[in-house]
């Protein structure tokens, strides 16, 4: 088996397992708010920050408010979530730029996402890929992790890794494989006790314990 045939069984295998389907672990219902989740997310659970947003995206309800906000009210605001001093700081002015900078609209280049505080490329490529449908990797803890232990790239840094990534997974499975890996993290590949004999990916993958 070649490389490039046993990358397309790996993919043939998640679609299988966990569907095609384009899912978004953080509920949001406008495009600033899953932008404004996505970075409350850094170093926090996905289901922590839904149970913050639920009540913070009632009280801030509008960009605009966001923008607004009083700094300390919106640190207890979000204070579950962890980091929260860094965080509060930069929703404020990330919604203040979205505000004054782009008519109230989340851009959608990776060069424009990334000008906004607390935008970092992962969570530029969670924009462009889950608002505008842009062909994108996003490298999370998953996704890093789970790749290496695959053998589809090398690097320890995010960013080169997202660019192996894009080197061997085909364009129009960037945004799925992120989806797919973050579930297979979550289940059946845990970083502390990865169920390797259960796993439907063992005999593809070099590092699996069985």
């Amino acid at each position: 088996m070649t490389e490039k045939e046993r990358v397309q069984k790996i993919l043939d295998l998640l679609d299988e397992h966990y569907t095609r389907e384009y899912k978004c672990y953080l509920n949001y219902e406008e495009p600033w708010q899953l932008l404004a989740a996505v970075i409350l997310s850094a170093q926090c659970t996905d289901a922590r920050v839904n149970q913050v947003t639920e009540g913070l995206f009632r009280k801030y309800d509008t960009l605009e408010k966001l923008a607004a906000a009083e700094l300390t009210e919106l640190e207890q605001d979000i204070k579950p979530t962890g980091f929260y001093h860094n965080k509060a700081r930069n929703l404020i002015s990330c919604a203040k730029d979205l505000v004054e900078k782009f008519g109230g609209k989340v851009p959608e280049t990776l060069e424009e996402l990334t000008s906004l505080a607390g935008v970092g490329r992962k969570t530029a490529n969670v924009i462009r890929g889950n608002i505008y449908h842009d062909p994108s990797v996003v490298v999370d803890t998953h996704v890093k992790r789970i790749s290496r232990k695959l053998g589809l790239v090398s690097s320890q840094d995010p960013e080169k890794i997202e660019y192996e990534l894009m080197e061997v997974l085909p364009k129009e499975h960037w945004i799925l494989y992120n989806i797919q890996i973050i579930t297979h993290g979550r289940g059946l590949c845990p970083a502390r006790n990865p169920k390797c004999v259960q796993c439907f990916l063992k005999e593809l993958c070099p590092s699996a314990e069985i």
